[in-house]
């Protein structure tokens, strides 16, 4: 099992994924509410990585519009947008 974040570090990441889109930050919420008491490293690497996308790209991926490719066809981004597509 791997360690999960400090509150700190957890602060931080929540603040690193605020969106533009209210669509996305929905779904962000969510995905704290459910799961931030269990974040493994390896989610928060996936986690990151989507936070890198645009608003538009982001919403296309959480939607199931797209799945994702290239560098982001990797377990730890797979692993948690599907924690973040769960209905909800």
């Amino acid at each position: 099992m791997q360690a999960v974040l400090s509150s700190a570090d957890l602060g931080r990441l929540k603040w690193r994924c605020r969106r533009g889109l209210l669509e996305n930050d929905l779904f962000v919420e969510r995905f704290f509410r459910r799961h931030e008491a269990g974040l493994t490293l390896d989610q928060v690497q996936g986690l990151q990585s989507l936070m890198d996308l645009s608003d538009n790209d982001l919403l296309d991926l959480l939607l199931a519009r797209k799945e994702p490719e290239g560098e982001l066809d990797r377990p730890d981004v797979k692993e948690v947008l599907a924690l973040m597509r769960e209905p909800g």
